[in-house]
């Protein structure tokens, strides 16, 4: 239990990680280069799912699995966390608008919204400790052919 709630907070931290590079993506795309609110919302999202994949992959679970099928599962996985993230920021942008702060406030508000779907759905499917022992004793075996 010590260690799903230490995993939980690594995991919410390196969602800080990820807002600031969703947050910074987003003002950049709207603010500097003039998009639409919406469209720089699925590219920003993009830089925030790639950061926190690879953070979690190293600092909260330390897994060890093929890189790229582990992390089109952790997008396949958190899709139902991404839409309740999206789909709050969706309902903020289109009550309050995109001036000024408010695409950010939607991506914070989005990112809490999702964060707890996303922890549990990463922690027991993508990066379960039965399938990291399971990927672990196929390297093993590998090696030894």
């Amino acid at each position: 239990m010590q260690e799903r709630r230490r995993q939980f907070f690594r995991f919410a931290a390196i969602g800080v990680i990820g807002f600031v590079v969703d947050a910074g993506v987003i003002a950049l795309l709207v603010r500097v280069m003039g998009l639409g609110a919406y469209q720089a919302r699925l590219v920003s999202y993009f830089f925030a799912v790639a950061t926190t994949w690879w953070f979690n992959r190293r600092f909260t679970f330390g897994s060890t699995r093929p890189p790229l099928r582990e992390f089109l599962e952790f997008v396949a996985a958190n899709a139902f966390g991404a839409t309740i993230n999206l789909g709050a920021y969706a309902a903020i942008v289109a009550w309050l608008g995109s001036s000024g702060w408010i695409p950010i406030a939607g991506v914070a508000i989005g990112s809490l919204a999702g964060l707890t779907t996303n922890f549990m759905l990463s922690s027991r499917v993508v990066f379960s400790t039965r399938r990291l022992r399971k990927s672990a004793s196929a390297a093993e075996l590998e090696r030894k052919v």
